[in-house]
């Protein structure tokens, strides 16, 4: 076992997939499915639509590696690692059919995340694939916990089975939040190349979001309410999700020494994972 793999493992909690289904009966959902809001329930929609396609790309970088992992810790979580993304990326595709029933480019944006992500695998080595992943786990990470910690994001998602849904994946991608990280350290990734490519990944992951979520919204007839659409802009600009908080933690990223796990969410975990799937747990019966 490599010194890095020893410090990368110190202290980890397990990660394990849990085997879990959920259902959005037509019906089941508003038009606008996040608090009425019409920009957030697109955000969330096309974010929902790239996560499929992204979850495998995550899992082929991570796997790729995963015989040059000698640490049985740091291995374990690799395989806790690639079963909760494969079940991140079937539950997202469930819920991106209905959502592309009730009229969003879900179909659309997961082609174009797909093409999208097979040709960086041609075009960029293994490692700078495996780096991608762990600054986009980083994204995924924050947007998690910030879900996790804050009343406001939760409330924003009502009661419907998309906040379950999110809920769960969100305390999953907080369990694995180092994973991706730690097999980039242990095999080799330099600090240069982890920071140069969060940078470019910062910039990039933004242009995505606005530009599927611009597209989106070109196709829902309330988006040409001027006062609504205005509205709704002006929600988003004091998003939880776009704190300063959270911004801090986002750009913590491109900080020489940094490691996922500067910040500590052993009591979040312990919380939510008690109200989620312990003995009284809310999803307990979506379990299988």
């Amino acid at each position: 076992m490599t010194d890095i793999e020893k410090s990368a493992t110190a202290g980890k909690h397990v990660v394990r997939a849990r085997r879990i289904r959920f259902a959005y009966p037509d019906g089941s959902l508003d038009r606008h499915f996040v608090d009425g809001d019409l920009v957030m329930s697109h955000v969330i929609a096309q974010l929902s639509a790239t996560f499929p396609e992204g979850e495998d790309f995550f899992v082929r970088s991570v796997r790729h590696y995963a015989d040059r992992i000698t640490d049985p810790e740091l291995k374990a979580q690799v395989q806790g690692f690639i079963g909760q993304e494969v079940t991140h990326g079937r539950e997202h595709r469930a819920l991106n059919d209905r959502l592309n029933r009730m009229g969003y480019p879900t179909r659309f944006i997961d082609r174009r995340t797909r093409v999208d992500l097979k040709l960086f695998e041609r075009v960029l080595s293994p490692l700078t694939c495996l780096a991608i992943t762990a600054a986009l786990e980083h994204f995924t990470a924050v947007f998690a916990e910030t879900l996790l910690t804050d009343e406001r994001a939760q409330a924003l998602l009502g009661s419907t089975e998309v906040r379950s849904m999110l809920l769960w994946h969100a305390i999953e991608e907080s369990e694995h939040r180092a994973v991706a990280f730690d097999v980039y350290r242990a095999v080799g990734g330099t600090e240069r190349r982890r920071i140069v490519t969060m940078r470019v990944i910062r910039a990039t992951f933004t242009l995505s979001v606005a530009f599927f979520a611009a597209l989106s919204l070109l196709g829902d007839r309330a988006t040409y309410n001027p006062v609504r659409l205005l509205r709704s802009l002006n929600r988003l600009r004091h998003s939880p999700f776009l704190s300063r908080r959270v911004l801090s933690r986002l750009f913590a990223y491109t900080q020489r020494g940094f490691h996922p796990d500067d910040s500590d969410n052993a009591a979040l975990l312990a919380r939510w994972t008690a109200e989620l799937f312990g003995e009284q747990g809310v999803l307990v019966d979506h379990l299988h």
